[in-house]
């Protein structure tokens, strides 16, 4: 393999030592109200950053407002990929197709246009779930997150811009982060998972648009389930291959695949400060199709006068967002992009689309959760801006004591990010943080 050199690939898996790094969310926090030291930046991600050493991110409540996410550094190289094969200047449809737990979603939201609509697909329903969490933390409202198989996306001919796949493999880029994946290596995985991996590419390619941008990686060395790949995917879908620009400084390591001179990219852990991941990028072939239109089957109500009038209130920016009532639940999203909602709901299964605002009884609102962590959140509830202590009790899902005269909903924060819920009544407070999401070990 290009780039591998033996000895010092094991001195640096045998010294024990890890890269730790986050990239913040550049639309809820500053790097310098972190809790804990950082490092200098990671170098190809405009938000990453590398940590002195990994702390208990548990017990940060910014870590639970949505205001960061932990994230392998060599995987937000992704950043560059999309960055320099796409015209983010305009609005476009990114499938992450293998999106859990939500580290590569996280930072597509980050780099696409407010216009831009983001389909975050997970096909194992608990992942899904945890998927939807962070999703929700992160606090955008162009985000819809799906629970489908590979093969549903077919449903969609031609309708992504960018279709993005962090492929399943056999896991040899993660064998410093996790010695058990050496346990369950072998060249019959290898195998197996190649083929996999075909099939999902077979399935979802579709569902690309022509001229659209597919972006492959996989966390193994293995040439099998990297270059292999790459140069299969030239060959079956007439795709071209894309050059990253890449700078010396970053020790990434550039390979051309022997058969069709495809561009991948390797990150070897004693090179850079990060785990063994490969990356490559294509272009679909521009031929002209015919596709048979999908005519969508809405399954949406819409908000009454009166109840838009009681939603705007909670919203900043109001009037660029559609409101859907979805049995008494209402739901924000961009109103520019409905026509693609009603149709990706004909025929995906959603977990979670847009922003959650509330539930609607009698015209009156009880706020949700997901609508106090959201970018969405106007200033008509009263926030309290909590301590350490009091923001982790409320994390837990007990019972805080706040000193206010305030009665009724409130948003409770921590450093200025908000955590979630309360409702403050004579003698006691409520506290509305999700069941599903509470810290359950200090």
């Amino acid at each position: 393999m290009k780039g591998f050199e033996e000895k010092s690939f094991l001195e640096t898996h045998a010294s024990g030592r890890q890269p730790v790094s986050i990239r913040i969310n550049p639309f809820k926090f500053n790097i310098q109200d972190l809790s804990f030291d950082h490092e200098e930046k990671v170098p190809w991600s405009s938000d990453g950053y590398y940590l002195r050493e990994r702390p208990s991110f548990t017990l940060d409540p910014l870590f639970h407002a949505g205001a960061y996410y932990v994230q392998e550094a060599s995987s937000m190289f992704l950043e560059q990929a999309i960055k320099q094969s796409c015209d983010l200047s305009k609005p476009l449809r990114v499938l992450d197709l293998c999106a859990a737990p939500g580290g590569k979603s996280t930072l597509i939201q980050s780099i696409i246009s407010e216009e831009s609509l983001l389909v975050s697909n997970e096909i194992i329903k608990a992942r899904a779930n945890i998927l939807a969490e962070n999703i929700t933390k992160w606090g955008a409202a162009n985000v819809i997150v799906t629970n489908n198989e590979p093969a549903h996306f077919k449903r969609l001919p031609h309708f992504f811009d960018v279709i993005v796949v962090d492929a399943p493999c056999s896991g040899s880029g993660l064998f410093r982060k996790d010695p058990g994946a050496i346990d369950e290596w072998s060249l019959q995985n290898v195998e197996l998972c190649s083929q996999r991996q075909q099939t999902i590419l077979r399935d979802v390619m579709p569902a690309l648009k022509p001229g659209g941008i597919l972006i492959y990686s996989t966390c193994s060395y293995s040439q099998k389930e990297d270059e292999e790949i790459a140069d299969w995917i030239v060959s079956q879908f007439e795709a071209k291959s894309v050059s990253l620009d890449i700078r010396e400084s970053w020790g990434i390591v550039e390979t051309i695949s022997s058969e069709n001179k495809t561009h991948g990219y390797r990150f070897y852990p004693d090179k850079l400060k990060g785990e063994g991941f490969f990356i490559a990028a294509f272009k679909k072939a521009t031929a002209v199709v015919v596709t048979k239109e999908i005519k969508p089957k809405n399954k949406s109500v819409l908000l009454n006068k009166l109840e838009v009038e009681v939603i705007h209130k909670y919203i900043k920016h109001a009037e660029k967002y559609t409101f859907i009532k979805w049995q008494e639940e209402v739901l924000a999203f961009p109103a520019t992009m409905m026509d693609a909602f009603l149709l990706l709901q004909s025929v995906l299964y959603f977990k979670k689309a847009g922003v959650k605002i509330g539930t609607l009884i009698r015209s009156q609102l009880i706020p949700d959760p997901e609508w106090a962590l959201s970018l969405l959140a106007s200033s008509f509830l009263p926030t309290l801006d909590v301590d350490l202590q009091t923001a982790l009790q409320y994390l837990r899902k007990k019972e805080v004591e706040l000193n206010t005269d305030i009665r009724g909903w409130a948003i409770i924060s921590y450093k200025n990010s908000s955590l979630g819920l309360v409702k403050i009544l004579a003698g006691r407070t409520n506290n509305y943080y999700p069941k599903e999401w509470r810290i359950l070990n200090m």
